[in-house]
Formats: structure tokens, sequence, C-alpha cells
């Protein structure tokens, strides 16, 4: 007889499955019983495959019964940012006009990875219109809404994922990280987020944004988890000129090993700056748990912030000069007006800030020669109110959809691996990002195992449901 999937980890759903304890199928039919239920309030998905799933589900309890070897995702359901392509359905990327696309003829290849492990896809996700948002706050779809608090935002543009993954409605999501899109919503939705490092993972048949910074990544509800749909997806791609053909480790097994003799710093000045008192609290919280106590400074973080919003929009704009030129007025009145700025930026200033990217990327490796890990605020403050337009920083009042990514924008700038991890504070949980130097998303991954050990950080169960 089967037992209850609900509040089951991945990892707990895999074994349960591969051992005939749980099918695939019920744990499927559990999920969109969740999603159901639930959905209604937290608007994460646009939409929901349940044929699909259900097929999915029939197919690996068949093998299973057979005596096939189950994958390490056995049953697992997750869902996925509208950007991802996904067979059947017209890929939105949080658009209007996206929806006259025809529909997709094969899944991503990050989505053909979980499967073949085993997992089950359950749907599509709400997000910000063309990735270019930080709150969750979709004109066309309505809101993200958080799972802690349903009057707060999830973060963006990856919100639907956070608020998914946040409100157990399914233990692994996807989503796509620019300039903070998978650290912002794993902050405030109160969970744990990997953008590996630029190139890590294969970005075959998603919908771009800035093709210079865009990552895809995971969210889970544990670190384990979190490895061990990052194993899955990793290996080299041959429709994606830009993924690594690197060698390949799991990290999965990597995870408990003893981090004493790693050096961990604690990110100043300007991460240290433009954050309210619990931002503050939760990387102090982080930075004693693991006996961290030296600061260093990152170099021209603000300029690096600067120069990615320059480089952003103007690769953002030039993606779309056809869509604002054609139909400007079925784009997000925001979006459009902030792309339209990125098209009339001066080419020479373009030229400085990919310059001042080659030079900032080399003075931040050179920290990495002297601490292993560095420590930073993912946002700076938990999740604003819905429709929230201003918040005070540093005494002077600023627009919030600009500077919530504040302090992720000058990290994936130069394509850092960072796992941010979830401080339970109340009445709202906030993120921290565990930075790593290129390439190391296991050191990342392993300090993460550790706190999460220690219990200093933990996705807490939603209360806004």
């Amino acid at each position: 007889m089967d037992m209850n999937s609900d509040g089951l980890s991945a990892s707990d759903i895999a074994q349960a499955v591969a051992s005939r304890k749980l099918s695939a199928l019920s744990v499927t039919e559990a999920a969109l019983a969740r999603i159901a239920k639930h959905d209604p309030v937290l608007n994460s998905f646009t939409d929901v495959t349940a044929d699909r799933a259900r097929a999915k589900a029939q197919a690996v309890d068949a093998a299973i019964a057979s005596g096939q070897k189950a994958g390490p995702l056995a049953g697992v359901p997750f869902a996925v940012k509208n950007l991802f392509d996904v067979q059947g359905l017209a890929t939105r990327a949080g658009s209007k006009i996206n929806r006259d696309l025809p529909l997709s003829a094969r899944d991503a290849t990050l989505i053909e990875r979980l499967e073949a492990a085993g997992a089950v896809l359950v749907g599509a996700l709400n997000m910000g219109e063309y990735a270019y948002d930080f709150t969750g706050e979709n004109l066309h779809d309505g809101p993200s809404r958080n799972p802690h608090d349903a009057t707060r935002m999830t973060g963006g543009s990856s919100g639907g994922s956070g608020g998914a993954v946040g409100g157990a409605l399914v233990p692994l999501a996807l989503g796509s990280d620019t300039n903070g899109s998978i650290r912002v919503p794993a902050s405030f939705c109160g969970i744990f987020g990997l953008k590996p490092t630029y190139g890590r993972l294969s970005r075959a048949r998603s919908f771009p944004f800035v093709a210079s910074f865009d990552h895809l990544g995971p969210f889970a509800r544990n670190v384990a988890d979190l490895a061990l749909a990052y194993d899955a997806m990793q290996g080299p791609d041959a429709d994606d000129a830009a993924c690594t053909t690197r060698p390949t480790e799991p990290v999965v097994p990597l995870l408990a090993q003893d981090i004493g003799g790693l050096r961990v710093a604690i990110a100043g000045g300007y991460f240290q700056r433009n954050v309210f008192p619990e931002a503050v609290e939760a990387v102090a919280r982080v930075a004693k748990a693991l006996g961290a106590t030296r600061t260093i400074e990152i170099p021209e973080a603000a300029r690096a912030r600067a120069a990615a919003y320059v480089i952003s929009t103007t690769e953002g704009a030039s993606l779309h000069l056809d869509r604002l030129r054609q139909r400007p007025n079925d784009f997000d009145p925001a979006v459009r007006d902030r792309l339209l700025a990125g098209a009339m930026i001066p080419a020479p200033l373009v030229d400085r800030a990919q310059k001042f990217r080659r030079w900032y990327r080399t003075q931040v490796l050179e920290l990495f020669k002297s601490v292993d890990v560095i420590l930073a605020p993912a946002t700076p403050c938990v999740a604003p109110k819905l429709g929230q337009a201003t918040f005070v920083l540093d005494g002077v009042e600023l627009p919030v959809r600009a500077n919530i990514g504040i302090h992720t924008q000058p990290i994936s700038f130069i394509g850092l691996p960072v796992v941010a991890v979830p401080v339970p504070l109340e009445p709202m949980p906030i993120g921290v990002q565990i930075i790593a130097a290129p390439w190391r998303e296991d050191i990342a991954l392993r300090v993460a195992y550790a706190l999460e050990r220690m219990g200093t950080v933990s996705a807490p169960q939603p209360r806004g449901l």
C-alpha cells in the first residue's frame, strides 16, 4: 500500500518509488492535488501538464516493476519556469507576445535530463516578463504570491519557481538567473537555490534574456535535493555552444565532506551597505556558524552592478527590437520602457562596460587565491509587499523593482557559482549567498549542507497557505 508522499523530499520520494513503497503515479497525483488546492492562492503555475505527468509516472512504475534500475529522481515531481521549452506548449517567457509562438516540438535539455533520471514534469511556472524583473509580479498572468505571506512578493524573475517550492507544491523546480532571478526568489520564499557557474548547465531550448549572463539552475527545500537535481543536469550539450565540456563530477557523494579546512570570508564594503537589519542578521548567523571573522572587499562592486545594468539592458533590447517595433503595446510598460532605454545606450558606453567586466573578473578571481567561500546578502530585505513601489535604504528612498538585486548583480556579472541558503528569521525568511570560485559548485554546496546540518539554515514550512 502506498504511503503518503506529502512533505517528502525529492531524495525520499525517489528512494520510496525505487523500493516500491510508493508508486510514481500516486506521488504525481498527490502533487497535482496540492497544486489544485493551493495554486489559486500562490499563482505559481501557468500550465499544469497533468496528462503528460501521469503518463510519465506510469512509465516509471512500469520500468521499475519490470526490474529496471530506478533513476536517482524516480517519480519526483518538478516544474519549470515558463521560459523552458516544454513539448506541446508555447514558450511564454512571461509575455503576452510569445503566446502566439508555435508549440514547442521538443523539451529543453535540462527537462530531458531530469526526466531521464526519472523525474516527472507537472507544469510550467509564472515569471516576470522576459525575465526582466525582480518582483515576481506579472502583468499578464498576475503576481506570484509568497508562500509565507500571500500579500508579499516571491521575488523574480523566477517567482513561480520560488513560490511552488517554497509552498511545497513540488520538491524541485527550475529557474533562470541573469542578474539574480534564482537567488532573489530563493531568499524571499525561504528555500535553497543554485546559480551554477556560467556555462555549467545547458541552456538549449530556453528563451534567453542576456546571453552573456543567463544561467539555468534548480530550487529545492534542502541541499541534498538541490545537489541531486544538479548532478542529473550536468554534462556538455552539443545544442548549447556555451555549455562547458569540462569533465563532470557528481557532488552528492561530496556533500558530507568536512569543511573545516575551507577559508571563508565575509564580503565587506558595498555588501554591508544598503541592507535592512534582517539581512545583516542573516549573514552574521551564517558567518558565526562557519567561524568566519575575516572581511574582504570585492573591488568596485558598485561599478560592477552599473556595468551589469548597461550590458543587460542593451543585450535585452537587441533581442527584442522587432517585438518592440511591431507590438509595443503588448509589453508590460515597465519592461518595454527599460528595453527602449537600453536600445538608446551609446555603443562606447557598452564597450566600456565590457572592458570593465573583464578587469573586474580578474580582480575577483584574485581573491579566490586566499579564500574558498565568500558570504554576502542575497537580498537587502525580506519580501516586500505586493505592489510596493519604494523602500528606504541607507536613508534614501529607492525603487523596489530596480534595487532588490543590488547584491546579486555584481556576482552573476562574472558568472560565479552561488548557493542561496535560507535563514528562517521571523516573521519572514531571508537568504545568504555562498559564493565560490568558478566551477566549484561542490564547495558552495558542501558549505550549504554543513550549515543545514548545524540548523543555521533551513526551509521553513509555508505559512501563507
